[in-house]
C-alpha cells in the first residue's frame, strides 16, 4: 500500500526549520512528506531536505501581488499533479496561498497552524481586514489548529473560527523544547558574558526575538532605566527590524552603560543560559516559545499578561507577569529579581522543570503523530 502524501507550505526556510524540522522527520518514517517553501532569501533548511522533498514556489512574507498570484498558480498545479492527501501551512502568507490553492485543487484534508494575530494589537479597517483573512483562511481550512489555549480561546471569542473546528495540540506549542540544547551551562555562561563585557556577579536581563513596537522593547528600555541597581545589566539579542536600538539607548539614558546589544543569533540557547532573566513585554504573542526555551535554560520569565503568554508563564511559579505597557510594574519586578537570588533560582527551576515536563519536543511532536494519524484513519 502506498504511503499517503503530506505537503507543509510555509514563506520562509528558517521558518520551517525552527517550527517543522523534527515534526518532518517523525512524519517521513509513514507517510511520503514534500516541503514547499519561498525560492528566495537564504536556504535555512537544516537537515530537512533528508526526509522530505523540496519544492521551490515564490512566497514571499509581504504583499507582493504578482509574486504572489505565481505562488498561487504554482501551488494549484503542484496539489492537483502529486494529488496530496493533506496541505498543511504555517504563518499567515503561506496559509492565505495554501488554503485557497489547496481548495481550489480540491485536496481533502486542509490544515492551518495559527502562530498569533498580526491584528491584535491594530485598530480601524487595518484590524477588520487582517482579522477577515484570517477568517477566511480558517474556513477554507478543513481543520485549524492554534499553538496555545489561550489564542484558541481568543480567536473563537473573535470569531475567526467555531470552538468544535479550531483545536490546540497537547499543552501547546508547534515544536517544543529540545531540553539538551537549551539547558543551564556554566561554561556558556562565563565564554557570554565575559565576550560581551558583563560582570560574572551581575544579574542579566535578557530579550532575544525581533526589535520591533509589537515585542514591547521600548517599554522593556524605560523600564530597565528605571531600575535603580548597579548590579543589573540588559543584554538584547535578535534582528533590528524598525531602527529600534537608537529609540531603545536614547529611553536607557544613564542606563545604557549597562546595556549591550547583539544583532541576529543562530545560537539563542548561549545567551539564555547566560542570563538570569528572560523579559518579553510583548503586546501580541501566539505561544512565546522563546520564553519556554528559556525556561529550559533556567531562566524565569517577566512578561506581559497577554495570551499566548500566559500559556507559557505560570504566574508566580515559573515566572512573573505584568499588564502589557505597565512600565512601572516592570520595573518593580525587575527590582524584585534583582535583589532576590533565592527566588530567582526557586523560579527558574520551577521553569525548567515545566519546560521539560510539559512542553517537550518529543511530547509535541508525538501530538502532532496523533493528529495526523487521527486524520488519515
Amino acid at each position: 500500500m502506498s504511503q499517503a502524501r503530506i505537503c507543509f507550505v510555509v514563506s520562509s526556510p528558517l521558518t520551517a526549520r525552527a517550527f517543522l524540522s523534527g515534526h518532518i522527520a517523525a512524519l517521513s518514517r509513514g507517510y511520503q512528506v514534500d516541503l514547499a517553501v519561498d525560492e528566495g532569501g537564504p536556504d535555512g533548511l537544516g537537515d530537512i531536505s533528508s526526509h522530505a522533498r523540496i519544492v521551490r514556489v515564490p512566497i514571499r512574507r509581504k504583499v507582493a501581488p504578482l509574486a504572489d498570484l505565481l505562488a498561487l498558480l504554482r501551488l494549484v498545479v503542484l496539489f492537483r499533479r502529486e494529488r496530496y492527501a493533506i496541505v498543511s501551512s504555517v504563518t499567515p502568507k503561506a496559509g492565505m496561498l495554501a488554503m485557497l490553492a489547496a481548495s481550489l485543487a480540491r485536496v481533502p484534508l486542509r490544515t492551518h497552524i495559527f502562530t498569533g494575530q498580526v491584528w491584535a494589537t491594530r485598530t480601524g479597517w487595518k484590524r477588520r481586514l487582517l482579522r477577515a483573512a484570517d477568517r477566511w483562511m480558517a474556513r477554507l481550512a478543513t481543520h485549524v489548529l492554534a499553538d496555545s489555549p489561550s489564542q484558541r480561546g481568543f480567536m473563537v471569542a473573535e470569531e475567526v473560527a467555531k470552538a468544535e473546528k479550531i483545536g490546540v495540540l497537547g499543552e501547546g506549542s508547534i515544536c517544543g523544547v529540545d531540553g539538551k540544547r537549551f539547558r543551564p551551562d556554566a561554561d556558556r555562561r562565563a565564554s557570554i558574558r565575559q565576550a560581551q563585557g558583563i560582570p560574572e556577579d551581575a544579574v542579566v536581563f535578557l530579550f532575544l526575538g525581533r526589535l520591533n513596537r509589537d515585542k514591547g522593547v521600548l517599554d522593556l528600555a524605560a523600564a530597565f532605566a528605571g531600575l535603580d541597581n548597579d548590579a543589573a545589566w540588559l543584554l538584547v539579542v535578535g534582528p533590528d527590524e524598525s531602527d529600534m536600538r537608537g529609540q531603545m539607548e536614547a529611553c536607557l539614558g544613564s542606563a545604557v552603560s549597562r546595556s549591550r546589544f547583539v544583532g541576529y543569533t543562530d545560537r539563542p540557547e548561549d545567551f539564555m543560559a547566560a542570563s538570569d532573566v528572560f523579559c518579553l513585554p510583548s503586546y501580541r504573542e501566539g505561544f512565546g516559545m522563546v520564553v519556554i526555551e528559556a525556561a529550559a535554560a533556567g531562566a524565569p520569565a517577566i512578561a506581559s499578561r497577554i495570551y499566548g503568554v500566559t500559556d507559557a508563564v505560570e504566574e508566580g511559579v515559573t515566572g512573573l507577569l505584568h499588564a502589557p505597557g505597565d512600565t512601572v510594574a516592570m520595573t518593580r519586578l525587575m527590582t524584585m529579581l534583582a535583589g532576590d537570588p533565592e527566588r530567582r533560582l526557586a523560579l527558574g527551576q520551577a521553569a525548567r522543570k515545566r519546560a521539560l515536563e510539559q512542553f517537550s519536543g518529543e511530547a509535541v511532536t508525538a501530538a502532532w503523530l496523533r493528529f495526523y494519524g487521527q486524520l488519515l484513519g
